[in-house]
């Protein structure tokens, strides 16, 4: 059976203009700085970013890892959402190999911070608390519903961060949605931030890697944590070869995925049984919770999709979530639409 894979935009795979560019990518020991492809993505994202540098990891939670690791020190504290991917989904990295301290603040309904919950979180010089170092922003907003953040709240986080001496990290996962979604150049949502990590290989649909931009003495501490990672890569301009084209083809077609999520929320929001979170800003993501009419729990639900060849990820109790990506077309969104139909009749 084909599958319709909805689960994340995680599962694109290549498209044949990033496997000719695979195929053919000029390559170097990137250790050594001499990877002319790795290279070139490195110049290439930090330009489009608003930044001086870039950096290639090999995935957006080693990006975020380094980004911590390169602002603060062991005992120091960093403040995020408590929706936050490097909060909920990073293994507690930033506390486990960094003695680094999280402090969360409710993520808003929009997927924000409140800039007044930010400035309560500042710690005071005192001897008894951590030294707050960090803000994290997450954009778009994975757990409250893949939504874009503004660039004009996004400047006043910055502001308030620097104002206080502190430095903002961007977790721009899907930076290029908000993007897109915004209709501006992705440095405006990126620019004012003084580190961004971006995955090249979700929507984007390279294989592999993430890119870390910021300064260039920012860029020169991470290299030297990715080496302590484990992340010093040699002839891998293989992959950057794919993350040249994501960046040269894949960003504008974005729309299409925002206005598929959005066709395939108004089907599934005339199912009875099903609500549909509907939020402003969202993008690629759909999340749908079971109502109590709903015999089935979420994981029977799950894998009765799965036998009509529809693949999807429970994302709480009772709550779905699907992911639309340049792999789903119009047909793939409408069989879906059939496929819960026929499981929830």
């Amino acid at each position: 059976m084909t599958f319709i894979d909805l689960r994340s935009d995680t599962v694109t795979k290549p498209t044949p203009a990033m496997w000719a560019a695979m195929a053919k990518a000029e390559v170097g020991d990137d250790v050594y700085g001499e990877d002319p492809t790795i290279n070139r993505l490195q110049e290439m994202a930090a330009e489009m970013l608003g930044q001086e540098a870039g950096l290639f990891v090999a995935s957006g939670t080693m990006g975020n890892l380094i980004a911590v690791l390169a602002h603060c020190g062991r005992g120091d504290e960093v403040i995020m959402g408590d929706k936050a991917h490097t909060f909920i989904y990073e293994v507690g990295g930033v506390a486990a190999l960094g003695g680094v301290h999280t402090h969360t603040i409710p993520n808003q309904e929009d997927g924000t911070l409140r800039i007044e919950d930010i400035r309560a979180a500042i710690r005071g010089r005192n001897v008894h608390f951590p030294i707050t170092k960090l803000v994290v922003l997450e954009n778009t907003q994975n757990r409250c519903g893949g939504i874009a953040l503004s660039a004009a709240y996004s400047r006043k986080v910055a502001d308030l961060a620097h104002e206080n001496g502190l430095a903002l990290h961007l977790d721009g996962a899907r930076i290029f949605n908000a993007a897109v979604y915004w209709g501006v150049p992705v440095k405006e949502l990126s620019g004012m931030a003084d580190s961004v990590t971006f995955c090249l290989s979700k929507a984007l649909c390279a294989p592999v890697g993430s890119v870390l931009c910021g300064s260039k003495d920012f860029i020169a501490r991470a290299l030297r944590i990715r080496k302590q990672l484990g992340g010093g890569m040699r002839q891998a301009g293989i992959l950057a070869a794919a993350g040249i084209v994501a960046l040269d083809e894949m960003v504008d077609r974005l729309a299409e995925d925002h206005q598929r999520a959005k066709v395939l929320a108004a089907g599934l929001a005339k199912i009875s049984g099903l609500a549909v979170q509907k939020k402003e800003h969202e993008t690629n993501m759909v999340f749908v919770r079971l109502m109590d009419a709903v015999m089935m729990s979420d994981a029977e639900v799950v894998a009765a999709l799965k036998a009509e060849g529809i693949l999807a990820s429970a994302a709480g109790p009772r709550l779905l979530r699907l992911v639309t990506h340049y792999w789903i077309d119009d047909a793939a969104v409408e069989k879906t639409i059939r496929a819960f139909e026929k499981v929830l009749g």
